[in-house]
């Protein structure tokens, strides 16, 4: 029987290889995983994919390419937001 230290670390080991993987269930999910990804920003991924959950998904996805392709911009996930806020407003008006 192996020691009780040793099979926690394995399990804890375990635990940190499937957090590691991708659980997405949705299709809002996964366009919400590949935003984070292309506006490298993934500690606002959830956030992304509420915006996919809500959004054309083709539009969003057209915008995060235009922000990432800009060498300027320091946060790109910032200025991501900006731009869809304008977008919001342009359509409302």
């Amino acid at each position: 029987m192996k020691n009780l230290s040793e099979a926690g670390k394995e399990y804890f080991k375990i635990l940190k290889e499937r957090a590691k993987q991708s659980r997405a269930y949705q299709p809002h999910q996964m366009i919400g995983l590949s935003l984070a990804e292309i506006l490298d920003d993934s500690e606002h991924k959830s956030l992304y994919m509420r915006l996919a959950k809500f959004y054309d998904n083709e539009e969003l996805l057209r915008l995060a390419k235009r922000v990432a392709e800009l060498k300027n911009v320091k946060n790109k996930g910032g200025y991501f937001m900006r731009m869809l806020q304008e977008i919001k407003r342009t359509k409302e008006s």
